[in-house]
């Protein structure tokens, strides 16, 4: 025990043993969710579900152990909320990736990420995007997601009248169908509303998330977790869930292996990188994606260490400045980074999205963690809920719906950063937050951010304002849609 004191410097932290695996513990039960959204939300492009389980328990014991380790700071990594919805909504279904190349984007984003944080080119990426627009990014990743939750609830139903159908099955809306309706492509004519709440999952997704509320106001550790498992056992008790095909054998967490070889290493078979690479007109469309990975990840990142750590003391604003100004590892800060930017990494090799650092890290934080030891004891919670592989199966979208409501409501106080009576900041921010839900898509939503902040800044005469990155990432993004218009 005293070696593992001297290690983790506990003495100088003014923490202890016991007060560091409670601070772990708290931290996983306040991100638990993720193991079961995680694996909900990637199985839509094709994905192995239960692989996808584990693949995303061991990204995240391997990556939040790492930072533990090597930066001795209490923060836990897993797959990211709104960078796996961004994997599955916008990569895999609106660019008509597959699953294998979307992975392959993740792996160079871990790779280019490591390679930003170790140079100074991290500075340069860092400090040339406005402090209202890294807010605008990161709320409207949260009204993204809880947007995803209010439609998995089921609550909004959409009309749409025949003149308004653009294709079916994508093809011509008048022809004759022969074979069942698969998609329907409709122009912004469609309009959403409430349903009728006259059918029992809707019931049931809305009680879950009147008891997760109420547990989070509550501060219940674990509160995300709990409303889960309330709402799947409401969901059996009103019969929209069979528990009869629970099997708890070992041949179970067997299949869940098996599932995992089909996405562990894909990324280095044909399928995945030379796939990627194979089609040269695609390429700036790949190295958009790849950008706008990269671009959530890392201000995803700086902003939970910043807005976590120099209040707890972890961070101190010599480590705050040095993020800055410094290359190599001179600082815990650039530890912690370099310790994502390798979590991104291993996760890609394992089959699950972008590894990025929890804000739900501040409940361990606020438990008392303060040094890697609390990321080592959530590591190893990690891998005890391995066994939990036959319940995945089991949890309904109406069940980790309430979850994906509550994260997008806690990201979405960014908003209260932006001085929105300053019009010149609301266009752009307006823009990378609000657009970003109302288009269904979080690239489209920093495209039209970056763009509308160059238009502002040219026709008010402070052009010089804007950054030679934030210039070059404009042209990108412009070039890009016109490609897609022409393809």
């Amino acid at each position: 025990m005293n070696a593992i004191a001297q290690y983790f410097k506990f003495e100088d932290n003014q923490t202890s043993l016991g007060r560091e695996i409670q601070a772990g513990v708290t931290t996983f039960l306040a991100m638990s969710y993720i193991i079961f959204v995680n694996p909900a939300m990637l199985s839509q492009t094709g994905m192995p579900a239960q692989g996808v389980f584990l693949a995303t328990i061991f990204a995240s014991a391997i990556s939040t152990a790492f930072i533990g380790l090597y930066a001795n700071v209490p923060y836990a990594l897993a797959p990211g909320m709104g960078l796996n919805a961004f994997f599955t909504y916008t990569v895999v279904f609106a660019l008509g990736f597959s699953w294998q190349e979307a992975l392959s984007m993740v792996f160079i984003c871990g790779l280019l990420n490591v390679l930003i944080t170790i140079t100074k080119i991290r500075k340069l990426l860092i400090t040339s995007i406005p402090s209202f627009l890294q807010h605008a990014i990161s709320a409207g990743i949260g009204i993204f997601i809880g947007y995803l939750g209010i439609k998995n609830a089921g609550l909004l139903q959409f009309t749409s009248d025949a003149s308004n159908i653009l294709s079916i099955n994508g093809g011509d809306p008048a022809a004759s169908l022969t074979e069942p309706v698969t998609s329907v492509v409709t122009s912004g004519g469609i309009l959403p509303a409430l349903v009728n709440f006259n059918n029992i999952p809707v019931f049931v997704a809305l009680a879950g998330l009147v008891v997760t509320i109420i547990l989070m106001l509550r501060k219940s550790n674990g509160a995300i977790l709990i409303g889960i498992i309330f709402t799947t056992i409401l969901a059996f008790v009103t019969g929209m869930v069979d528990f009869s095909h629970l099997n708890f054998s070992s041949n179970s967490l067997s299949d869940s292996f098996k599932q995992l070889g089909q996405t562990f290493g894909v990324i280095f078979t044909s399928a995945g990188i030379p796939s990627l690479f194979s089609d040269l007109s695609k390429l700036p469309v790949v190295l958009m994606t790849i950008f706008a990975f990269s671009l959530s990840d890392v201000f995803d990142t700086v902003g939970t260490f910043i807005g976590t750590g120099r209040r707890s003391g972890i961070f101190s604003e010599e480590d705050e400045r040095a993020l800055e100004s410094s290359s190599g590892f001179n600082s815990k800060m650039d530890r912690a980074l370099f310790g994502d930017s390798v979590g991104t990494i291993f996760g890609a090799i394992l089959g699950t999205s972008n590894t990025t650092t929890f804000v739900e890290s501040s409940a361990g934080i606020g438990a008392g963690g303060r040094t890697g030891f609390t990321s080592v004891v959530t590591a190893i919670c990690f891998v005890l809920a391995a066994f939990l592989s036959p319940v995945i199966s089991l949890v309904p979208a109406q069940a980790t719906a309430p979850a994906l409501i509550i994260v997008g409501i806690l990201m979405v106080s960014s908003l209260s950063d932006i001085d929105w009576a300053n019009f010149e900041m609301a266009v752009p921010a307006f823009f990378a937050s609000v657009f970003m839900g109302l288009s269904y898509s979080i690239s489209n939503g920093i495209a039209a951010g970056f763009i509308f902040y160059g238009i502002v800044k040219i026709f008010t005469g402070k052009a010089k304002e804007i950054h030679p990155i934030l210039w070059v990432s404009m042209l990108l993004f412009i070039l890009n849609y016109l490609v897609m218009a022409f393809l």
